[in-house]
């Protein structure tokens, strides 16, 4: 019994060090900053599904390309029939080379679009400047593989006029790239859609196990639960803040089919204690709680999905 006594003084010595240990609000929310903005943050937040989705839109993409790469084909050969075919094939199978990793960057800027849903003005000048490196990687590849080829065949090929010539090529490759990010960016929001959550289950009673103590409460006087380390720390209506050693991931697996929302990596909400939204810019939110201000990261889409519908 002694014993006993002694391991649950522990829990509650430790439980209290913690909850005391200064800076631990500032720490957590330092901690839990969502990723930097920029092509890192974008490419450090590509999971699976939207993996499937840029590589479904690209080999769409591609089979449109080389469509229409094949019809420029029959048209040299109609329009030029003096023309060896040979030639033919490196002058327009090229740009179907290039257009390859290009496309690619249309697909990143769709990502983009998807994720962070800029103002116009942001759009725009966004989309210029993806613009800029998928113009220059696909007439730049294809003007490298015509001189190799042509080498090769010994004979040279002439990109000139220059300024003529790529104002030429840049008028074709405006429209394609709008086109191209605009197939991604539907191609990306199919794939991307949010899963239905399941219907909330009647309110019970969840335990709380704090240190040695257990403590029922009703469900609907879990406000949220936050992630404290190697804690769990319950944010209750009537202001206590119990702390209960496990890992969140573990309890969103318990407690979504009761009407919780994983927010935040270190948040859950109960979504019928959720009582406004409020945009915090670059598609975060803060969910409203009364008084309490919770985070809502871009990267849970389907929890705003699923608060917004109440």
């Amino acid at each position: 019994m002694a014993k006993s006594e002694g391991q649950a003084m522990a829990a509650m010595e430790h439980r209290a060090a913690l909850v005391r240990q200064p800076g631990r609000d500032e720490r957590l929310a330092a901690r839990d900053e969502p990723p930097g903005a920029g092509l890192q943050g974008l490419l450090r937040g590509i999971d699976g599904d939207t993996v499937r989705g840029l590589l479904l839109s690209w080999a769409i993409g591609m089979s449109v390309v080389a469509v229409i790469i094949l019809f420029n084909v029959l048209t040299r050969r109609h329009d030029f029939p003096g023309q060896p075919i040979a030639e033919v094939v490196v002058l327009e199978g090229s740009s179907l080379v290039s257009m390859a990793p290009a496309l690619l960057i249309a697909g990143l800027a769709a990502l983009w679009l998807r994720r962070s849903r800029p103002s116009p003005l942001r759009m725009a000048a966004g989309l210029a400047l993806a613009f800029a490196p998928f113009a220059l990687v696909h007439i730049g590849g294809f003007v490298l593989i015509r001189q190799a080829a042509y080498a090769a065949a010994d004979a040279r090929y002439h990109f000139t006029p220059l300024g003529q010539e790529l104002a030429y090529e840049l008028a074709k490759d405006a429209p394609g790239f709008a086109v191209s990010v605009f197939l991604f960016w539907v191609t990306l929001g199919w794939i991307m859609r949010p899963a239905a959550l399941p219907a909330p289950a009647t309110p019970a009673t969840f335990d709380i196990r704090d240190g040695a103590r257990l403590i029922r409460v009703p469900v609907l006087a879990i406000v949220a639960i936050r992630s404290a380390g190697n804690y769990a720390e319950f944010l209750l209506d009537d202001g206590r803040r119990p702390l209960m050693r496990t890992a969140l991931g573990g309890l969103e697996t318990l407690m979504s089919p009761l009407g919780f929302v994983r927010t935040h990596r270190s948040w859950l909400v109960n979504a019928a204690r959720v009582t406004g939204l409020a945009p915090e810019g670059s598609g975060d939110y803060a969910v409203e709680i009364g008084e309490l201000r919770i985070p809502l990261s871009r990267r849970y889409r389907a929890a705003l999905q699923r608060l917004r519908a109440g």
